[in-house]
């Protein structure tokens, strides 16, 4: 059986499977991205971490998935291609709209 969300949910993008969500697909408003990146190198602090960067550089650990967004060539999968010594682009700042 499959689950549908409520368009309001942050989840509403997210394609499901027969047993599992598929990976996070945010509902990504322009206004919200930072034109403004830099390159970084993930620290071994970080090492398939994605949620405390998330935390260390914006204050919430629920917007990992932006370095997915960012870099999308070089992660495919959220967890296991986070290691340390990759560089990835990340924006210097995000504006959430309180939904993430």
């Amino acid at each position: 059986m499959a689950v549908e969300y409520k368009a309001s949910s942050s989840y509403s993008n997210t394609s499901v499977n027969r047993k599992y969500l598929d990976l996070f697909q945010p509902v990504i408003v322009q206004d919200e991205l930072d034109q403004d990146q830099t390159t970084m190198v993930i620290q071994p602090k970080h090492h398939k971490r994605p949620d405390l960067l998330a935390y260390d550089l914006y204050g919430s650990s629920r917007l990992w998935w932006i370095f997915v967004h960012y870099n999308r060539d070089t992660i495919k999968d959220p967890i296991m291609d986070f290691k340390s010594g990759t560089k990835i682009q990340v924006p210097k700042t995000y504006k959430s709209s309180g939904n993430n």
